[in-house]
């Protein structure tokens, strides 16, 4: 009796090879990148902004697991922001394959007193990870700022919103609420494959660069 020879596709031995090809050279390139964890001990560090060389990652608490830092070898700085409080700064040094944690810890710092008046801005922005900034300063992420009982309280008059991710056209709209006014601003950011390049804060002055991207309109209520 002859048995009967199953065809084999040329695609799939192709692909196959191509995938014993890639292995090795990826894994040599995850051998060679560095990573910085974050240690940080109250909510106030968790929910901190993180730079790396002036590109913003996401928030301290969510950088581990798929989201985590990796760099190459070489000197890096690192900045965390918080509203309210100093930019924290820290050079790391990373060999290849190394793990250095970076112990965030925040100080006050000297800030104005609340307005008397105020408005409540409402934000529900997906993905709810994107950086939030008020007249060009790092107020927090978009989560902090949806849901019930939550909103960022600002003077009436007028304000420059932005928010901001890695991967994705960064949102911008200009806000003029009255006293007491509640301001919703609702929107799902767009993919984009341009890298950000620090659009929204200058580090030596903490001050926003001019715009460079489309702007969107806030509804208002």
């Amino acid at each position: 009796m002859k048995k009967t020879l199953r065809r084999i596709d040329p695609l799939w031995v192709f692909f196959l090879l191509l995938t014993l090809l890639l292995s090795p050279a990826m894994y040599a390139e995850n051998s060679v990148m560095g990573e910085v964890q974050f240690e940080g001990k109250s909510h106030v560090e968790k929910s901190s902004g993180v730079w790396v060389d002036g590109q913003y990652v996401g928030y301290l608490k969510e950088l581990k697991g798929s989201k985590k830092v990796l760099l190459l070898p070489g000197e890096h700085v690192i900045t965390v922001r918080q509203d309210g409080y100093q930019d924290f700064t820290e050079r790391v040094v990373l060999q290849p394959g190394q793990k250095e944690i970076v112990r965030v810890a925040m100080e006050k710092a000297l800030t104005g007193p609340l307005p008397q008046v105020t408005a409540t801005v409402k934000i529900a922005v997906n993905p709810s990870r994107a950086a939030v900034f008020l007249d060009g300063l790092f107020v927090g992420h978009v989560g902090e700022f949806e849901g019930m009982g939550r909103g960022m309280l600002v003077g009436p008059g007028s304000h420059q919103i932005r928010i901001a991710l890695p991967g994705y056209q960064t949102f911008e709209t200009t806000i003029n609420p009255i006293a007491n006014q509640k301001v919703e601003i609702k929107t799902d950011l767009v993919k984009s494959d341009v890298p950000l390049t620090e659009p929204l804060v200058n580090t030596e002055t903490g001050k926003a660069t001019p715009p460079s991207r489309d702007e969107a309109a806030a509804s208002q209520r």
